[in-house]
């Protein structure tokens, strides 16, 4: 049991109190919560994988994204992880392809280029024909740092395509006088005309 309650205390957003609770559940209904589940993680196990292209988890390789013949081949955007690529996917605006870098840039935690999907993307660049990196990063210092890296050495290799980054500023609903300097000026500095 304590086995248990530790396992289930790793995953992100439990803590001991919730894995112990979880963990009296699962125990409390075996047949009908614990086997499905066991079932479902076992088959998630065998069967979903890292595409080869872009990073995406499909059981498919390459993915179910990089396969779709009627997203556009020419856009790639930039993100993250894969909740990254979900949350983009739930608008239903972009229909071009991803490239997930598996991390960003973090001198504190070691984390350099090496350590990211950029030598990959690169020789995506080199291979398709990309007219546009949509870089959707987050708006934190390590976001930016990365952002910044890849842009650079993005432009640098590949002068003709154009890099575009995701607005930051006020959120839709947000009111001005609940905001941050730093959103504030985000959002002066990225303003669009009407």
């Amino acid at each position: 049991m304590d086995a248990l309650i530790k396992r289930l205390s790793r995953l992100p957003g439990l803590g001991p109190r919730s894995a112990r609770r979880l963990a009296l559940h699962l125990l409390d209904k075996k047949e009908q919560v614990m086997h499905p589940l066991m079932m479902s993680l076992q088959k998630a196990h065998d069967t979903i994988r890292p595409c080869g292209v872009c990073g995406n988890l499909d059981s498919s390789d390459p993915c179910a994204i990089c396969s779709d013949q009627s997203r556009s081949t020419g856009q790639i955007c930039l993100i993250q992880n894969v909740s990254d690529l979900w949350a983009v996917e739930r608008t239903r605006i972009f229909k071009g392809r991803y490239h997930i870098l598996g991390g960003l840039l973090s001198a504190l935690d070691g984390i350099g280029p090496d350590d990211l999907s950029i030598k990959d993307l690169l020789a995506r660049l080199e291979q398709e024909s990309i007219s546009e990196v949509i870089v959707a990063l987050s708006a934190t210092v390590d976001g930016q740092a990365t952002a910044h890296y890849v842009s650079d050495t993005i432009h640098k290799r590949f002068p003709d395509i154009e890099i575009s980054r995701l607005a930051h500023g006020v959120p839709v609903g947000g009111e001005l006088d609940y905001l941050d300097e730093g959103t504030l000026m985000t959002a002066l500095k990225s303003r669009a005309k009407v």
